[in-house]
């Protein structure tokens, strides 16, 4: 398979119609192998536009819908964000690609190693990675100018938007069967804002499977 061909169509197919525009986005994605990211199995469905299985038991998003998350973030070179499940670590990697440092932490010690060794493969090397329970707990490195959570919560936890900076953004999916949304949460001193992107309805996706605070689909 041709996987420079997969990948130029992805963008030019499924992302770009989708309107991811940002440059920075764009150009990120067509640097990221994705098939380093799937099993051996997923190889020739590492760039199509469904959700792939993790052997964590949890899934990968479509990459349209990590894009578009990556690209409401808004993020610069200088800034510092925290990802909240590191999954597959293919939306660590864009993240990286367009931040100056991540952190990433996963419940799942055994997943983060073999994201850890994809993102090794590819040499990105400006991310921390830290195991633990995100959702529930402060990670070291706090505040940060951005937070991605690219898996489905109930509702939004108190304790991320306690860890953003002044003018910190936070994407994050919520809700439940049938209708999720996934929204834009920007702090202003000690108010919020809170932008719906689009929900699961509209975009067509599949409802993430959670099992556990870190099996999100990334």
């Amino acid at each position: 398979m041709d996987f420079y061909k997969a990948r130029f169509n992805m963008v030019e197919q499924q992302i770009r119609p989708w309107d991811v525009l940002d440059f920075d986005v764009l150009d990120a994605l067509e640097t990221i192998p994705r098939e380093e990211f799937v099993t051996e199995e997923q190889k020739n469905y590492a760039y199509a536009d469904i959700s792939l299985p993790l052997p964590n038991g949890g899934y990968m998003l479509e990459p349209r819908v990590v894009a578009r998350l990556a690209q409401a973030l808004a993020l610069k070179k200088d800034e510092k964000v925290l990802e909240i499940g590191t999954g597959s670590g293919y939306a660590t990697a864009l993240l990286a690609k367009l931040a100056k440092e991540v952190v990433t932490i996963d419940l799942d010690a055994a997943q983060q190693t073999l994201a850890k060794a994809a993102l090794d493969k590819i040499g990105q090397e400006n991310i921390v990675f830290q195991n633990g329970d995100g959702l529930t707990e402060l990670v070291g490195g706090a505040p940060f100018d951005a937070i991605y959570v690219g898996g489905s919560v109930p509702a939004v936890p108190e304790v991320l938007k306690g860890q953003l900076k002044e003018g910190g953004r936070l994407v994050i999916i919520t809700g439940g069967k049938p209708v999720q949304h996934a929204r834009l949460i920007t702090r202003h001193g000690d108010d919020f804002t809170d932008v719906v992107l689009f929900d699961t309805m509209v975009a067509g996706l599949q409802a993430p499977k959670v099992v556990a605070s870190t099996k999100f689909s990334f």
